[in-house]
């Protein structure tokens, strides 16, 4: 059973104010298409490392988020992989969270 999407736009506000109420930082970085956008999320400990995470589909169609650099890695590596996909997709949202716990506050599995 596929989860349906919500609007970027939607989805990103939702979820900065979920990062707020527990405490946490967030902002938009790159602001894609209100309707349609990928989203891309950066949660940084606030130590130079960060954790990359970009929306995908399961086998099964589900979304999860996938770890596109893998693990935490540094600030610096996660700016030019996030370059490369604002060029290759300008509608693309990017949402940071700070959070020294590292919590991405999605539902979905990361993957």
């Amino acid at each position: 059973m596929t989860t349906p999407r919500l609007k970027a736009g939607i989805f990103v506000r939702a979820l900065i104010r979920r990062a707020q109420v527990e405490g946490a930082q967030a902002a938009v970085l790159r602001m894609g298409s209100e309707e349609a956008g990928a989203v891309i999320i950066r949660v940084a400990r606030l130590d130079g490392t960060c954790l990359l995470l970009n929306q995908a589909r399961a086998g099964d169609g589900e979304l999860v988020w996938a770890r596109p650099l893998g693990d935490w890695t540094d600030e610096a590596r996660a700016n030019v992989w996030c370059d490369k996909q604002v060029k290759f997709d300008p509608d693309i949202w990017i949402v940071e969270i700070e959070d020294r716990q590292g919590r991405a506050f999605v539902d979905e599995k990361i993957v």
